[in-house]
């Protein structure tokens, strides 16, 4: 997601209070063996197989990175036949098999940010829509590496993977869209489609679109905001719970370090413009994975296997936060 358009404007750039930088750490003691990898591996990012899985994902990294991709993606596409794919509203047509596992009952809405077809749609994504606190166009077109990898196509891509690994947890998953529209779908319906959920989690996916030298991820957190039809008073504790768990799993699955351009070296920034955090009901997130302007974190987002891992660090954060523990 580039900070250059609707949905995005430059974030505020005040540093999360100390408390959640400790909460951080609390919730996560093996956030210390995540910066361990990293030094190690460099600009590498995490790409050499040595991170860590937990039970929910053992087993799953290799049998999960397909071998095939789609025509003109980066390797290890997630596709998924048009069969398979999920209506407007993130529910699968036709019945599903019953949720199994230890997380059953449970239910999160992923978000995947963009749509490839919002370059052709242009006028429709252009209208406005309101947010709260101000009208903000519906959605946007999102960013790309510089050889032309859509992050619309990269979150398509991870909430695939995310899917499968909270399904197999037990999780009943429902995804705002599945490449099973023309455009969209709109900021206020994304938030909508995790409110009529009754959504325990949800989470959106991004990519940044920064300056070249800027690295790293950030998980975007709702401030509170309580104006027109946006009132994040009661999900805001809970979403920085939430927050804190994903960043902290993201770090030691991957390898990856928070963003060293904004969010003061937390990985956490907390913003009151996002149409989809200020009108969510639900705990809520946003995860920029990385920055797909800069050729570093470009390899990595490009890379299969770096985004299963992506998807392993989302899943353990989310799940432990389901868990409660």
């Amino acid at each position: 997601m580039s900070y250059t358009g609707p949905d995005t404007e430059p974030p505020r750039r005040s540093p999360l209070r100390r408390p959640s930088v400790v909460a951080l750490a609390a919730l996560v003691p093996g956030a210390l063996l995540g910066w361990g990898v990293y030094a190690a591996v460099g600009d590498d990012g995490g790409r050499a197989d040595t991170a860590q899985s937990s039970p929910a994902a053992s087993g799953t990294a290799a049998s999960r990175d397909p071998s095939a991709a789609p025509s003109g993606s980066p390797d290890g596409a997630a596709g998924g036949s048009p069969s398979a794919q999920a209506s407007p509203s993130g529910t699968a047509p036709g019945s599903a098999p019953p949720a199994t596992g230890p997380l059953k009952g449970k239910v999160v809405v992923i978000d995947p940010g963009h749509n490839t077809g919002n370059s052709r749609h242009t006028a429709e994504i252009n209208r406005t829509v309101d947010v709260g606190t101000h009208r903000k166009e519906c959605d946007t077109t999102g960013t790309s590496t510089d050889d032309g990898y859509a992050e619309a196509a990269f979150t398509l891509d991870v909430a695939h993977r995310l899917r499968a690994l909270l399904e197999e947890q037990g999780v009943t998953v429902r995804l705002t869209h599945d490449g099973d529209r023309p455009f969209g779908p709109c900021v206020d319906e994304r938030a909508r489609i995790g409110n009529e959920a009754h959504a325990d989690a949800a989470l959106s996916i991004h990519a940044d679109g920064s300056g070249t030298g800027n690295r790293g991820f950030h998980v975007i957190l709702p401030g509170a905001v309580r104006e027109g039809a946006a009132d994040t008073r009661a999900i805001v504790a809970p979403s920085a719970e939430l927050g804190e768990r994903i960043a902290g799993n993201f770090v030691r699955v991957t390898g990856s370090a928070p963003a060293n351009y904004l969010g003061g070296g937390t990985g956490l920034v907390t913003r009151t413009d996002l149409g989809g955090l200020n009108l969510s009901t639900v705990p809520k997130v946003f995860i920029e994975c990385g920055n797909m302007r800069d050729a570093t974190d470009a390899s990595l987002l490009t890379s299969g296997s770096w985004r299963q891992k992506a998807a392993e660090g989302m899943s353990e954060g989310i799940v432990s936060f389901l868990r409660g523990s």
